[in-house]
């Protein structure tokens, strides 16, 4: 990190949150030398630090479903190219119903989530009950399992994709010596 400001940059990023780290990450990947991000304080150290740091596959649409699948897999491999942690512990999703008309929604999500290529299953009470013990079952009429879901650290994901970002500009001048 450095507190020199240069002159002039192809893209400057204001804020080191989650979302500024990761455009910085992904426009140095796509080669961008000249990327500037600007924080105020701590990356990490705005809202980002209080994120629930859930990541769902599915989505409403084909294309918020694609982001999210390429986001979990993006944080399921970032340590292994950065060395920094994100804390990706890929613990599933279980969505539980009490009524019928519960129910049929849930039916309607793992049918949206076969159509994206998303694993769904859907469970009954039993199975609801071994994935998660501590749960009251009383009333439940079942559940739908996602079990590619996961959570991360949220400031360890936005330090993990500054570490890319700093290592894909430092690999690209390398290659341009």
């Amino acid at each position: 990190m450095s507190n020199d400001i240069p002159a002039d940059a192809r893209v400057i990023i204001v804020g080191g949150g989650i979302v500024g780290c990761s455009v910085a990450y992904h426009l140095t990947k796509l080669g961008w030398r000249d990327v500037v991000l600007l924080e105020q304080g701590e990356l990490a150290g705005g809202t980002t630090w209080h994120a629930a740091g859930l990541i769902g596959r599915l989505r409403t649409s084909n294309s918020l479903t694609k982001i999210n699948k390429y986001s979990a897999e993006l944080y399921a491999s970032l340590e292994a190219e950065t060395g920094v942690s994100t804390g990706w512990n890929q613990v599933g999703s279980l969505i539980v119903a009490r009524t019928q008309e519960r129910m049929t929604q849930l039916y309607r999500t793992a049918a949206m989530a076969e159509m994206f290529d998303v694993e769904a299953r859907m469970i009954d009470v039993d199975k609801a009950c071994d994935l998660w013990p501590q749960m009251n079952s009383e009333g439940l009429l079942g559940g739908v399992w996602l079990p590619h879901d996961g959570k991360v650290i949220p400031a360890d994901t936005t330090l993990a994709l500054a570490a890319g970002a700093r290592q894909a500009v430092r690999e690209s001048s390398n290659r341009s010596v």
